[in-house]
């Protein structure tokens, strides 16, 4: 039975953790146990929990019931569903990007890189993208676009943040990934795990000592690891020495770059051909 909770304000009981806590303090909610983070909208959502992410409980604007919300409930029996309506839940920040409905989840231990990339045959390598919704494009043309996992250095926007996880339209939950041990120094100790693990590397730069994208080497490599770079500066210049191929994506129009999300569909496409 779902037990449905009415809020009068925000500052109920159990509505801490939707409002009062930063992403930060959810990441170490149970510590030194995995965290908690926030899913919104119930598509985000519903592909959390067909991943087997654990709900603690549910906010929703009154009203907002629809099949969907009602699938999700049904699948969650006994978890507390905070109900409030709107004009009490505007005065939570951010609230008219939900779509009506968050919920709070447990996170999970993080498996190894070795782990994620056990079968994958192409990967993406995020270098220092701080960008949460940077974070969260890049997973959806990931999933979309033939990579197998995504692993990602410790300078990087987790892709759990709720910005991240919805602007991924809840791909995040749908292609494995994790973040290199806090003990891999990057690119040193990562770029020589790639290798271990049987994959060439190919750096996305500004560089004219570059390969097109269509390269026949490029095709014709079993496993591929795509790299791609902070906003601002990009790559690393370690991390493209170190790299056995780079690809520059060609500009018209006196354009020197694209933003890194839009550089990751057009390499995606490209290179996750196999």
């Amino acid at each position: 039975m779902t037990d449905f909770v009415k809020i009068r304000d925000l500052s109920a009981d159990g509505m801490e953790i939707y409002i009062q806590t930063s992403e930060v303090q959810l990441l170490r909610y149970f510590e030194p146990d995995p965290g908690v983070f926030i899913a919104e909208s119930p598509k985000v959502i519903e592909r959390a929990l067909d991943a087997g992410y654990e709900p603690l409980s549910f906010l929703i604007e009154e009203g907002k019931e629809n099949d969907e919300t009602e699938r999700i409930f049904r699948s969650c029996q006994g978890i507390p569903v905070y109900v409030g309506e709107n004009s009490v839940l505007s005065g939570l920040r951010g609230f008219g990007l939900t779509r009506g409905m968050l919920c709070a989840m447990r996170r999970r231990r993080l498996p190894s890189a070795e782990e994620v990339c056990g079968e994958a045959r192409r990967i993406a390598v995020l270098e220092n993208v701080v960008n949460p919704a940077n974070v969260g494009a890049i997973f959806r043309s990931a999933a979309a676009l033939n990579m197998d996992a995504v692993l990602l250095t410790g300078g990087c926007s987790d892709p759990l943040y709720r910005r991240a996880a919805r602007v991924s339209m809840g791909t995040v939950f749908q292609i494995p990934w994790t973040f290199f041990n806090k003990d891999t120094v990057w690119p040193e100790d990562g770029m020589r795990l790639l290798r271990r693990m049987g994959f060439r590397t190919v750096s996305m730069a500004l560089c004219d000592d570059s390969v097109s994208i269509d390269d026949a080497g490029l095709k014709s490599c079993e496993k591929l690891a795509v790299i791609l770079g902070t906003e601002g500066e990009g790559l690393a210049p370690e991390t493209i020495a170190d790299s056995d191929f780079t690809v520059r994506i060609p500009m018209a129009h006196g354009v020197d770059s694209l933003n890194v999300a839009a550089a990751s569909a057009v390499a995606f496409w490209e290179l996750g051909k196999v």
